[in-house]
């Protein structure tokens, strides 16, 4: 695959529709052409102990960040066109489609593929896992910060083009 969205959302605690971050890597021709990164106020607006341990975000992070419409008005553009591809996709489509849902927007019904699911078949049991600095590691990429949503993008862009 050489022209996609490669996306990854955090969350604030365990509702679908608390995304706090988004990272985007915009890939075309087989080239990274642009790179996004936008904190987001969730809703709810709280932040679970367990997600601020993984992620590092907080409620003070994200206070005076723009809610979701907002932030997307400035990614639609982007990616208008092109399939999106996570890391574990279920997890992110659902984020976005919780989104959509919860402020009343029409959903554009985005293509996702999923690196890790791409993974299993590509490597099989070779991999002690398949999680996402692992699969990194095995396509050659090093993934330094992991859950931070553009790091992450950056990872699941570098996967996707090896394996998808």
């Amino acid at each position: 695959m050489k022209d996609f969205a490669a996306i990854d959302f955090e969350t604030a605690n365990g509702k679908r529709t608390s995304v706090c971050s988004v990272g985007l890597v915009v890939v075309r021709g087989g080239e990274i052409c642009d790179k996004t990164y936008r904190l987001i106020r969730p809703r709810p607006n709280y932040y679970s102990e367990f997600c601020t341990r993984v992620h590092g975000l907080c409620y003070h992070n994200t206070v005076e960040a723009p809610h979701f419409p907002e932030v997307w008005r400035e990614i639609a553009p982007l990616i208008q066109g092109l399939p999106l591809v996570a890391h574990n996709s279920p997890f992110d489509e659902g984020c976005l489609k919780a989104a959509f849902d919860l402020y009343g927007l029409p959903y554009p019904g985005y293509t996702f593929y999923c690196t890790c699911r791409a993974s299993r078949r590509t490597f099989g049991r070779s991999l002690p896992d398949h999680r996402l600095p692992t699969v990194a590691a095995a396509c050659g990429y090093d993934l330094q910060q992991h859950h931070h949503a553009l790091a992450d993008a950056e990872a699941c862009a570098a996967i996707a083009l090896k394996i998808l």
